[in-house]
C-alpha cells in the first residue's frame, strides 16, 4: 500500500472537512496516481470528495466504525483485518491510502511509499499528516522540481518506508 497526500509547510492537510489548497496541477497528479487503483479512505474523506461520492475509475474502500454505513459505489470496511482481506490479492502498489488524518496515522506503518505534494505555504489546518522528515523509518527518495500555480509554490516528493509492517489477516 502507498499513501498520497498534499501538505502545507507544517504537514497540515485539511480544515473544516476540506482541503487547504486547490491546485489544478496537484489534482491532475492525484488523478494520474490513483486512476484504476484501489483507494482506502475514511468516511470524512469520502464526504470531502466531489458530491461526497466515490471517485470514478477506482475501487473505493471506506473504513468506518459506523456498522450501519452504506455507500453506493464503495465497499465499507470496519477493521484493519477486513482491509487486509479486501486487498490481499492486489499488488501493493495498486492500493492507495488517501486519508484522512486518523487513517494516515494508523495505516502509515503498512505503506511502502508516500507521494507527498509539499506546498510551500502555511494554512491554519485542523488535520495533519505525520511529519515524515521526523520519522526514522521514512526517508525522502525523490523531490521533483518546484512548480508555481495560483501564487503557490509546490513540489511532488516521494518518501520510502524502510520498515514496512505487514498488514496481516
Amino acid at each position: 500500500m502507498n499513501a498520497i497526500v498534499a501538505v502545507d509547510e507544517h504537514w497540515g492537510i485539511g480544515r473544516d472537512g476540506g482541503m487547504l489548497f486547490r491546485l489544478p496541477g496537484d489534482l491532475k497528479y492525484f488523478s494520474r496516481m490513483t486512476r484504476g487503483k484501489t483507494l482506502v479512505m475514511g468516511r470524512a474523506t469520502l464526504e470531502s470528495l466531489p458530491g461526497g461520492r466515490p471517485l470514478k475509475d477506482r475501487r473505493c474502500l471506506v473504513l468506518s466504525r459506523d456498522q450501519g454505513l452504506r455507500v453506493e459505489g464503495a465497499e465499507v470496511l470496519h477493521s484493519k483485518e477486513e482491509l487486509a482481506c479486501a486487498v490481499r490479492d492486489i499488488p501493493k502498489d495498486e492500493v492507495m491510502l488517501i486519508g484522512g488524518e486518523s487513517l494516515y496515522r494508523d495505516l502509515l506503518p503498512y505503506c511502502e511509499r508516500a507521494y507527498v505534494t509539499k506546498i510551500r505555504a502555511s494554512a491554519s489546518a485542523d488535520r495533519h499528516f505525520p511529519n515524515l522528515d521526523e520519522l526514522p523509518a521514512w526517508h525522502l527518495l525523490e523531490e521533483g522540481e518546484e512548480r508555481e500555480e495560483n501564487g503557490l509554490r509546490y513540489a511532488f516528493c516521494m518518501y520510502e518506508n524502510r520498515d514496512v509492517k505487514p498488514l496481516h489477516l
